[in-house]
């Protein structure tokens, strides 16, 4: 995975568990389509980092779970990553607007 891919799945995680922090790993995978082991990865990370806290909650009576919720920090750190993330995605669309305009000029000749 590059490093641009991580950040990607970092931002993911990090709006995830914001939403839904009692989603598994294994929920936000899915939902997020990367691997169990790289929602696991990020989770680790950010933890370590201290920008996500997890909590204990019995989700039945057989099962343990976790919940998920991000840190003063963590909510900063997301604000950068979100900042960050949007910067990306307007230099990709100014890009692809000019690639259709210049594909439309190519059309209209």
């Amino acid at each position: 995975m590059s490093p641009r891919q991580r950040d990607v799945v970092r931002f993911r995680v990090l709006q995830a568990i914001e939403q839904n922090p009692k989603a598994s790993q294994r929920e936000l995978a899915k939902a997020l389509g990367v691997s169990l082991g790289s929602v696991n990865f990020c989770l680790k990370a950010l933890v370590d980092k201290g920008l996500v806290k997890i909590e204990n909650f019995v989700k039945s009576d057989h099962k343990k779970g976790y919940a998920y919720y991000l840190t003063p920090s963590g909510l900063i750190e997301k604000s950068d990553i979100t900042a960050q993330f949007l910067k990306h995605k307007v230099a990709e669309y100014e890009l692809l607007k000019q690639e259709i305009k210049e594909l439309q000029s190519q059309v209209h000749r």
